[in-house]
């Protein structure tokens, strides 16, 4: 975390002061913002590696904030929610944050998340976005694999392209950016932008066993994609991101 630049937006003083102190004793520089105005202005004049967003901001929406930032970078987002915010937390995941933190929090989850997002994120300043040809595009290695979500390609663990749909795809991008989280049916629905989930609908199920045919070593015996008793599921495996320099060439 140390000289990485951390934008916390949070209306409450009190919890900006303490994240604050908290970040900076960890080697961070730390900018504040409590409004959409502020947050985007900040965004747009300076390299900021990550930003902690509440979702409750008086007059200023959240998900609006992050629906904005995401139309002009990628810089990672970590969601502040309230205890039973489960529904602005799916929406606010949907729309592009990559992970989230509810209140009331312990600083130590705080640092925890923030280490494991820069971490995936390669701590990646908001102006490495993607140009016409892939250059600077976000891709994943994972368990001898690698994915390319922008291209809609998997490279296999024999250097040649697997044979993924768009449907398969959005699934493992899900899983992906959520390394080690359970995430529920119903959010696993909404992430990937299908209809309403019901108890009784297969349809989730159905995606993650055609999803591990394609990537697992033993489909019978999931190590990347486990079930999680009661929730839904987990991705299991190590994901690191990469820029497009770094990965293999593939065989056509």
């Amino acid at each position: 975390m140390k000289d990485r630049t951390i934008l916390v937006v949070e209306d409450d003083p009190k919890i900006r002061a303490l994240l604050r102190n908290v970040l900076e004793d960890e080697g961070a520089q730390v900018l504040e913002a409590k409004s959409a105005a502020e947050v985007m202005r900040i965004v747009e004049e300076k390299p900021v590696n990550l930003i902690t967003l509440d979702l409750h901001l008086g007059a200023d929406n959240g998900v609006d904030i992050a629906r904005q930032v995401r139309g002009v970078s990628q810089v990672p987002i970590i969601m502040v929610t309230g205890k039973d915010d489960v529904i602005d937390r799916v929406v606010g995941l949907e729309v592009g944050a990559d992970d989230y933190i509810t209140k009331p929090f312990h600083v130590r989850e705080v640092i925890a998340r923030i280490r494991s997002v820069l971490r995936r994120s390669g701590a990646a300043a908001p102006e490495a976005a993607t140009d016409g040809d892939g250059q600077g595009s976000v891709c994943f290695s994972f368990d001898g694999l690698t994915a390319f979500p922008d291209k809609l390609e998997l490279i296999d663990r024999d250097n040649t392209i697997s044979d993924l749909t768009s449907g398969d795809f959005k699934l493992l991008t899900v899983f992906l950016n959520r390394p080690k989280r359970a995430l529920s049916r119903d959010q696993l629905m909404d992430l990937t932008g299908g209809t309403e989930w019901s108890p009784l609908d297969r349809t989730i199920d159905n995606q993650v066993a055609r999803l591990r045919k394609k990537i697992e070593r033993d489909p019978s015996n999931p190590k990347l994609i486990k079930t999680v008793r009661g929730i839904g599921y987990t991705f299991a495996c190590d994901v690191k991101t990469l820029q497009p320099s770094d990965t293999p060439a593939k065989s056509a």
